[in-house]
């Protein structure tokens, strides 16, 4: 048993060190050096107050910004922004709402830039999403940032997507093949566009959209610039698990051959951990603080400020993908699907 601990914890100790090292081998982001025109599109069902409050920040960017908000209903928005109804049929809804919009709304030459409506939104984000696409890339995405929050579950998001192994910024610098999307914000180019169609009935729309552009050899890239989440204080437990429980029910219908790396190398520190207390012998418990110290490092190098919440992070992740080992539907936007093989939405009768 010990043999396998040791074994387990130098593989997951491998994979974190040849994270550090392609995160510092990383080229640095493009920024826009001009102020192209920009239509930014905001899909939201219902938005909630949190989110209405993130729609009325000012965008603070030099350039034109054509604000488009598109819902079933009008919410409360401030002077300049524009509301477009939408209201889709596509399994997608998110993809629905886009492809509505470009329908109302058409681009006209100008930068189509997609941001979620729970995104605080500001110039700097906007000129790192248009920079990249100056330079060839076919889309720009942004890392999620939630920003910190009072209680342990906002600090266990953050810790996840800041602090560990599923850090955008993580993920895109091990990419092979396909590079990693985060849906959150984007800047499309015109053959991103296209391919919005192909997309509609994916739940993992960023993932088959990768797969889409990186099969057309389209590049895609990582904005310099983090997309800052707001989270609400004291949030409870459950919304964050099933939010997580329903990544990994994705990967596993897009990325089946990646779904097993989750308890291998994302989140093994805390069962290693147990595992080696249990056995108690010098060679367990020497490769496990190895590891720790390994995904305390990597945490310190993907943002310094809280790097030592990163055993949060996997917790939560761990539980999301126990979670999702019996789930084999998914509940979206007050809908049941079941997904196939390739992550597309199957609808399921209530």
């Amino acid at each position: 048993m010990t043999a396998i601990v040791v074994a387990w914890a130098m593989l997951a100790l491998g994979f974190t060190m040849v994270t550090v090292r392609a995160l510092g081998r990383r080229p640095q982001a493009t920024v826009a050096t001009g102020t192209p025109s920009i239509l930014l599109l905001r899909p939201a069902d219902a938005p909630t107050s949190l989110e209405c409050a993130c729609l009325a920040v000012p965008l603070s960017y030099a350039g034109v910004v054509e604000h488009v908000v598109l819902s079933p209903t009008p919410p409360v928005l401030p002077a300049g922004v524009r509301w477009v109804c939408s209201d889709p049929v596509t399994a997608n809804r998110k993809v629905g709402h886009l492809l509505h919009g470009l329908a109302v709304v058409p681009p006209a030459g100008r930068v189509v830039v997609v941001i979620d409506a729970d995104v605080v939104v500001d110039g700097a984000l906007l000129s790192a999403l248009a920079g990249p696409l100056a330079d060839g890339a076919a889309l720009v995405s942004a890392a999620p940032a939630p920003q910190p929050a009072a209680g342990l579950v906002p600090a266990a998001v953050r810790a996840l997507l800041r602090h560990t192994h599923l850090s955008f910024d993580a993920l895109d610098a091990m990419t092979v093949g396909a590079h990693a999307i985060c849906g959150k914000a984007m800047a499309l180019s015109p053959a991103a566009v296209d391919g919005l169609t192909a997309v509609a009935d994916h739940l993992g729309e960023d993932l088959e959209l990768a797969k889409w552009l990186h099969e057309r050899g389209l590049a895609v890239a990582l904005a310099g610039v983090a997309a800052r989440v707001p989270q609400t204080p004291h949030a409870p437990i459950a919304p964050a698990v099933d939010r997580f429980t329903r990544w990994m029910q994705v990967l596993r219908a897009h990325r089946p051959g990646l779904y097993p790396t989750v308890p291998l190398l994302f989140t093994p520190s805390l069962p290693l951990l147990i595992a080696a207390v249990m056995l108690d012998t010098p060679a367990a418990l020497a490769a496990v603080a190895a590891l720790w110290a390994g995904r305390t490092l990597l945490a310190w190098r993907l943002a310094p400020l809280g790097a030592l919440s990163w055993p949060l992070g996997e917790a939560l992740l761990l539980a999301a993908f126990v979670r999702s080992l019996a789930r084999r539907t998914v509940v979206w936007r007050g809908r049941r699907f079941r997904l196939a093989r390739d992550g597309r939405m199957q609808p399921v009768a209530s």
